[in-house]
C-alpha cells in the first residue's frame, strides 16, 4: 500500500492517532489509561506492546529483553516480525483512536511510520497531565528502585514473563464534572523490574556506555561515528562527554541540543541510567 493510498485509507476509516510523550521514569505508562479513558482511546502502544483495555493483544514488551540494545529495538519495532505481528492484530481490531507512548516526539512518529499508522494529530506531554511533584516522585522511584509500570493487570504479564513482576496496583480514575453520567473506574497496573535493569546498580563502564551511545546514534544518524564516551557519576546521575566524528560534507538534520536530548532520553529509558548532562565534542573528517 503506497503512502498516499495508506493515509487516504486511514482518513476514510476515521482513525486518529494520539501520543503521550515524556522522559523516562516520569510516569507515562502509569497515566496512559487515564488519558485513554478521558479521550475515548481504544488502543495503546507502549514499549513494544499493543494493549486494549486490560489485555495485551500483540507484540513483545521491551521490559522482557536482556540487554539495553535489544530493549531499544523492541520499543521502536525495529524487528520486521514484531512489526508484522502488531500490524496484523491492528487490522483485526475495530477502533478509531490509538495512543502511542514514547520518550520523544521523534520516537512516537517513528513508531507510527513503522506500524503504517497516520502521524499523531495530538501530542500530550507528561507535564500537561502530571504535577512537578508527581513527576519528581516517579523519577526517584525509577532511579533508586529500578521500578517500571506496564498498564495491564499482573496476570497478563505473568503468563509470559513472571520473573520480572514485582507487584500490582489499582488506580482509581474519577471522571471530570463535565461527565457526571460516566462511572468512576479502577485500573490495575503491574510493577516490574525489567531484565535489562537488573545489573544497572553497578557503575557502568565507559566501554559499555560507548556501545549504548553507538547504537543510539546509528538509529539517529548513521553518518555520525562515536569516537569515545567518558562519564562521571554524581548524585543526580551520569555526566557524559561524547566525542563524535562527523564527515566534513555531512549536513545534520537536527541541532546538537536535539542530539544531546536524544542520547539522554535513550539511555534513561532503556538502561535506567539517569543522565545529568551530555557534552558533545565534534571532530570533522573526510
Amino acid at each position: 500500500m503506497n503512502r498516499i493510498f495508506k493515509y487516504a485509507f486511514w482518513k476514510i476509516k476515521g482513525t486518529k492517532v494520539y501520543a503521550l510523550v515524556g522522559k523516562s521514569g516520569t510516569g507515562k505508562s502509569f497515566r496512559s489509561k487515564m488519558v485513554a479513558e478521558e479521550y475515548n482511546i481504544d488502543l495503546i502502544i507502549d514499549d513494544g506492546l499493543l494493549i486494549k483495555g486490560d489485555k495485551m493483544l500483540a507484540g513483545k514488551s521491551a521490559k522482557q529483553d536482556l540487554t539495553f540494545i535489544a530493549a531499544v529495538r523492541t520499543a521502536v519495532f525495529d524487528d520486521e516480525e514484531h512489526q508484522k505481528a502488531v500490524m496484523t492484530a491492528l487490522q483485526k481490531e475495530r477502533y478509531h483512536r490509538i495512543l502511542i507512548i514514547g520518550t520523544s516526539e521523534k520516537m512516537v512518529r517513528k513508531i507510527a511510520t513503522r506500524l503504517s499508522l497516520p502521524q499523531p494529530e495530538k501530542i500530550f506531554h507528561i507535564e500537561d497531565i502530571a504535577t512537578k511533584d508527581e513527576i519528581d516522585t516517579a523519577m526517584r522511584v525509577r532511579f533508586t528502585e529500578g521500578k517500571h509500570v506496564i498498564p495491564v493487570p499482573s496476570i497478563e504479564i505473568t503468563r509470559t514473563s513472571p520473573k520480572i513482576v514485582l507487584d500490582s496496583m489499582k488506580v482509581l480514575f474519577k471522571r471530570r464534572k463535565a461527565f457526571p453520567w460516566k462511572r468512576t473506574q479502577i485500573f490495575e497496573k503491574t510493577i516490574v523490574r525489567p531484565e535489562f535493569t537488573k545489573f544497572s546498580k553497578a557503575v557502568i563502564s565507559d566501554a559499555a556506555l560507548t556501545q549504548m551511545v553507538i547504537h543510539c546514534l546509528d538509529e539517529f544518524d548513521p553518518s555520525i561515528k562515536v569516537k569515545s564516551v567518558s562519564a562521571k557519576v554524581y548524585d543526580n546521575g551520569y555526566s557524559l562527554t561524547v566525542k563524535l566524528r562527523i564527515p566534513t560534507t555531512h549536513m545534520m538534520k537536527t541541532s546538537m541540543a536535539e542530539l544531546q536530548e536524544y542520547i539522554s532520553e535513550s539511555l534513561e529509558k532503556y538502561g535506567s541510567i539517569f543522565i545529568a548532562t551530555v557534552s558533545i565534542d565534534v571532530e570533522e573528517w573526510g
